[in-house]
């Protein structure tokens, strides 16, 4: 490279400030090919030819000398793969084409210039070239800044865990779509798995690596609502990973507008929910961007850990991935998920000892109880035992003691969006204590037919959630309703946390519709026994009628 470097700065003119080969990592060019290619465009830029047929000269070039490597297709190596000069390229590219106005170019920088061959697709910016003799190539960015020449690739956003999967998707996506890939790892509360994650993303190669705290947005936002509507999934499932997804697809395309990406990708499998909530989420936040599902390309071809991880030591990455089958699992603040193993057979009773990571079972929980008070105010928890906190660490509390007493385990033969039915064991201790309290509290404040109503909706909600139809107008409306509901949702609630029991002690609320004169077996001056006859009578006619009607008929027969 020094030598082609030297070279060029002899055969130039004053005008040349940089020189930056570019060599594609799927193409190879012999050393010769190289030099003369050096050559030939140098000669072209210092001739007099009409720079009305310059491109025409260069395509003929290419199209003869590297037919064999189909480099003709890929124009954009004129200016990435030999050389760049800035005075004479800017004027090439002025006479030749439009330049954007920089007022119209969002993500652009001074002394930017943006060309797609598409001339239909829509970028942040772009300029129009021939798109009948380029389809099909990527749009080039070009940034010349303090003398130097800076080519920009696409940039595709990665939602990374730091598992393998993502691991290995950062080269695969360099590798086929040549992209630039900035990962971005969502901070849902899921502890220490963030551990190393920076640097494991520069290793595998890319550009950068965003970790986002979104654990208060997450349960201030998609956890709250839930539990107001006491929305639980074939009534059992508490919605856990789903209700994670959209705020993390959120915070993806908030990234990606930031960065001025042009894809997002997601290491979901074709087999689960996941992928659906990803994209829908997406779909509603940024019609504009590319979607990239591995799992679903025709050019990823792993299809087990030991693929993968060959692969990745294909491409230099060697990190203390294990090839030995473990449970699949997905963690946040709120739950965590375990598939797998021997969970795969509906048969096998779950191995407990092996499996939980938040808690114990049932069995090993203390023998003694232990009492537990939280308070609500609308609908949203504001303490534990007398300590004010924010829903996050409410969560969190409440996680260490529902562990400790073996609450919130759940086996369960779900449903999937996708037609088959999944088995999964589901710690949710913290969770499943708030949802026992915020209903335990409901219940004494809400009327007979909004209780009634509300339970329908939370389950519409929990299908809604589970769906990955969260960005909508229909959950936008339920959620309306069910927040009309908590208005007066305010007061204090007690239990014992006994051996994975939630046990009531008491519930007070100043809003409470429940009345001791009237409910108590002590006839107060409030009802009248008398009074139930007319309504007996009355709300009992339409059977009485019908009852009537059948008895007439049979005694004509």
């Amino acid at each position: 490279t020094k030598f082609y470097k030297f070279l060029l700065l002899q055969l130039v003119d004053k005008n040349v400030t940089a020189v930056m080969p570019y060599f594609h990592s799927r193409t190879m060019i012999s050393h010769t090919q190289m030099l003369f290619s050096i050559v030939f465009l140098t000669a072209i830029l210092h001739n007099n030819t009409p720079q009305m047929n310059i491109m025409q000269y260069i395509l003929h070039f290419f199209t003869q000398i590297l037919f064999l490597n189909r480099i003709f297709l890929h124009l954009h190596f004129f200016l990435t793969y030999c050389i760049l000069f800035q005075v004479r390229l800017k004027q090439l590219l002025r006479h030749r084409y439009n330049e954007i106005p920089r007022s119209k170019a969002k993500c652009i920088l001074k002394d930017t210039w943006v060309f797609h061959p598409r001339g239909s697709r829509r970028i942040s910016a772009q300029v129009r070239l021939p798109g009948s003799l380029l389809a099909g190539i990527k749009p080039i960015i070009i940034i010349i800044k303090k003398g130097m020449v800076h080519i920009m690739k696409e940039k595709v956003i990665l939602a990374y865990s730091g598992g393998l999967d993502t691991t290995a998707i950062i080269p695969w996506l360099k590798e086929n779509f040549d992209y630039e890939v900035i990962c971005v790892c969502a901070d849902c509360g899921q502890g220490n798995e963030l551990d190393g994650l920076d640097e494991r993303a520069q290793l595998c190669g890319a550009s950068k690596l965003y970790i986002e705290d979104i654990t208060d947005d997450f349960c201030d936002n998609y956890v709250v609502p839930c539990v107001q509507a006491h929305a639980v999934y074939e009534d059992k499932y508490l919605l856990g990973t789903s209700m994670a997804r959209p705020a993390i697809a959120k915070r993806l395309v908030e990234i990606a507008r930031r960065e001025g990406a042009t894809a997002i990708c997601h290491g979901a499998t074709g087999k689960g929910n996941d992928q659906i909530r990803f994209e829908l989420g997406i779909k509603a936040l940024a019609p504009d961007l590319k979607i990239i599902a591995p799992w679903r390309n025709d050019k990823w071809t792993l299809q087990s850990r030991e693929d993968e991880i060959v692969y990745c030591r294909e491409h230099g990455i060697d990190l203390p991935f294990s090839a030995d089958n473990s449970y699949s699992r997905d963690r946040n603040i709120w739950h965590i998920s375990h598939e797998g193993l021997e969970l795969e057979d509906p048969a096998s009773e779950p191995n407990y000892d092996h499996l939980l990571v938040l808690g114990v079972s049932p069995e090993k929980a203390p023998d003694e109880g232990e009492y537990v008070t939280m308070t609500f105010e609308k609908g949203v928890p504001v303490s534990v035992n007398g300590q004010n906190m924010k829903v996050s660490d409410i969560i969190r509390t409440l996680n260490e003691l529902g562990g400790k007493h073996g609450i919130g385990i759940i086996d369960i033969v779900e449903n999937r969006v996708v037609g088959m039915k999944s088995r999964g064991v589901y710690e949710t201790p913290g969770g499943t204590i708030l949802y026992e309290a915020h209903q335990q509290l409901e219940e004494l404040i809400l009327d007979r037919d909004t209780y009634a109503l509300k339970l329908d909706m939370g389950n519409k909600f929990a299908q809604i959630v589970y769906e990955g139809k969260w960005f909508t107008p229909l959950r936008e409306a339920v959620q309306a309703f069910i927040e009309s509901t908590q208005q007066y949702v305010t007061g204090e609630v007690k239990f014992k946390l006994y051996k994975g029991n939630i046990i009531k002690a008491g519930t007070t609320s100043p809003y409470s519709l429940y009345n001791e004169s009237i409910a108590s077996f002590t006839t107060g001056d409030l009802y009248d026994h008398h009074d139930a006859n007319g309504f007996i009578n009355l709300f009992g006619l339409s059977s009485k009628v019908r009852a009537m009607k059948l008895q007439s008929l049979e005694e004509n027969k």
